[in-house]
């Protein structure tokens, strides 16, 4: 599968921003310079550009809270703001055939999942998952003796892009495959709508190499940078700890 305008894919070297002033623009709030999703939606928000003027509309925007900005250049703060955390990511854009149809039984969770949903993305920290997160795209999940055990779903969406996410696993019911499969239910459904799904991963991140058997290829490296204006109340939370045997999965 390959993406046949250029122009479009440019879109995607400031993803967060083209998903809320296209597809995602009914959830966007802010102004012409600086945008992010609900509170309860995403953490996530962005500027158009990294210019003095809109760093200082994302300060209104913001009002105060933490951010993560996806950008396609290194982070440039003004001096008022805070660095929380930055790190290095993949973006990989799906290239591969449509994958095979998985064996395994699954379905498509709805609102009355979202408890289930929030307690196994709490347990297996895949990114972050709001209340109305279910809300960006469609979300996939399998269940063993009625507990919900896997789940994979759709975040940003720019027009003709997908963002695949949420892949996580229950720590008891890890290699049975569960996480390729939901996977594969995802990428097909994206590319049923004439869609090219897209992935963000962290470059340290071993998983890199499982997304690339499944047919992503690495389009670009961004830049994360979680912010806050630095007049706030300043919280950071460690993301440092021992390692917890956690599945790889894409950025969130």
């Amino acid at each position: 599968m390959k993406v046949s305008h250029l122009a479009d894919v440019r879109l995607l070297d400031n993803p967060i921003w083209y998903a809320l002033t296209t597809e995602q623009a009914s959830l966007a709030q802010g102004n012409s310079l600086a945008k992010r999703f609900p509170r309860d939606v995403a953490p996530f928000a962005a500027m158009r550009s990294q210019s003095a003027a809109a760093y200082q509309a994302l300060e209104e925007v913001l009002s105060g809270d933490a951010a993560p900005l996806f950008l396609d250049s290194p982070p440039a703060l003004p001096s008022a703001w805070t660095m929380l955390r930055s790190g290095e990511m993949y973006q990989m854009i799906f290239e591969g055939l449509p994958p095979a149809e998985p064996k395994q039984v699954f379905r498509q969770l709805t609102e009355a999942d979202v408890p289930e949903m929030l307690a196994l993305t709490k347990l297996t920290e895949p990114g972050p998952f709001l209340p109305r997160t279910i809300q960006l795209g469609s979300y996939f999940g399998l269940h063993e003796h009625g507990l919900l055990v896997a789940m994979a779903g759709e975040r940003l969406r720019i027009t003709g892009f997908h963002e695949v996410s949420a892949v996580c696993t229950h720590p008891d019911y890890r290699g049975r495959g569960y996480g390729n499969a939901l996977m594969s239910a995802v990428i097909s459904r994206i590319i049923r709508r004439g869609e090219t799904p897209f992935l963000h991963v962290r470059t340290e991140n071993a998983a890199v190499r499982l997304y690339e058997k499944l047919g992503f290829t690495v389009r670009a490296r961004l830049y994360l940078a979680v912010v806050q204006h630095a007049r706030q109340p300043v919280t950071i939370e460690n993301d440092d700890a021992p390692d917890r045997r956690k599945e790889p999965a894409p950025l969130h």
